[in-house]
């Protein structure tokens, strides 16, 4: 029973500072922090974590330990049955809210709820399921080991329940604080995502080869995508003489050179050049775009030009 009330006490502590990293990873981006606060809610997580492993399990194996030579049966046996009865209800309806949140999570990013529970962008809504779940499997044995002392005489059962609920919260605490630690650490989007943008950038036909492309998980559902690409500079200036017209840069050309002007041919090259220079940025938004559209949960996405060739060091 003292376990799980130590248990009880930390569940509470930790989904307050749950609620909290929630709260806290809402707020807009500010000059201290471009990409927002969103990896907040993963620090609150993580420390909440810890506090499941030393509040919960430590304190509670402990105690267990502590009393395994001098225990003596729970007075007022149906009391204690009739709380932790009481618990259970009350618990088991927080779990099954937390399931239906993991389920609409790992639909949402297209999921099995197996596979969001170890690869999913929110380990929130899995703290709180995995540690409903803990509650409830913690009151099943709080509740076996009574049963045990009432029908053998035999007070053992109750500090060996308590050792095994201990264990329990451990084996969470080290799954929640391993999901937090990859999150804080900075994880890749999932492979099938990534794919998809590699595929289309491939084949776009501005896209020569792509170089040192990077994702990052800057929040739950959130990410950010980098590449370097050799663009094909062909194409560009033939999708933007599309878009403007050719004849009227032709007409110009073919004037300078004919006047045998070079200063004019000069300035001629030279705000063809500008355009050129704008064209491949255009190119560049419109590959953004269409990756942010393949994938909305990209916030950021950062193009680089590559040069292939490597220039001489003078």
């Amino acid at each position: 029973m003292l376990a799980e009330v130590v248990h009880s006490v930390a569940d509470f502590a930790n989904q307050v500072l749950l609620a909290y990293g929630l709260s806290s990873s809402r707020r807009a981006p500010d000059a201290l922090h471009p990409y927002g606060y969103s990896k907040e809610r993963f620090v609150w997580s993580l420390i909440s974590a810890v506090g499941i492993f030393c509040l919960g399990s430590g304190a509670t194996i402990v105690n267990g330990i502590q009393h395994l030579w001098t225990a003596e049966a729970p007075e007022n046996m149906k009391y204690a049955a009739l709380v932790i009865c009481g618990s259970f209800i009350i618990e088991g309806a927080s779990l099954v809210v937390a399931i239906q949140a993991v389920k609409k999570g790992a639909a949402a990013e297209g999921m099995t709820i197996r596979d969001y529970i170890w690869r999913g962008h929110d380990p929130t809504s899995v703290a709180v399921m995995t540690e409903d779940g803990a509650a409830v499997t913690g009151l099943v044995i709080a509740g076996a080991s009574l049963i045990a002392v009432n029908v053998t005489g035999n007070a053992i059962y109750d500090p060996i329940g308590s050792i095994i609920v201990g264990n329990l919260l451990g084996m969470v605490a080290i799954f929640l604080i391993q999901r937090n630690r990859h999150a804080l650490i900075g994880r890749a989007m999932d492979d099938h995502d990534m794919e998809k943008i590699l595929h289309f950038l491939k084949n776009d036909p501005v896209v020569d080869a792509l170089y040192d492309c990077k994702s990052e998980v800057i929040g739950p559902g959130f990410f950010r995508f980098k590449a370097e690409i050799d663009f094909n500079g062909v194409m560009v200036v033939q999708n933007y003489l599309k878009r403007t017209g050719r004849e009227a840069w032709a007409k110009q050309f073919r004037e300078a050179a004919k006047e045998k002007d070079d200063a004019a041919l000069l300035k001629i090259m030279s705000n063809y050049g500008e355009e050129v220079v704008t064209a491949l940025g255009t190119e560049v938004d419109r590959l953004e775009k269409e990756i942010q559209d393949l994938v909305p949960g990209i916030r950021h996405v950062d193009i680089e030009a590559h040069n292939p060739v490597d220039v001489p060091s003078s």
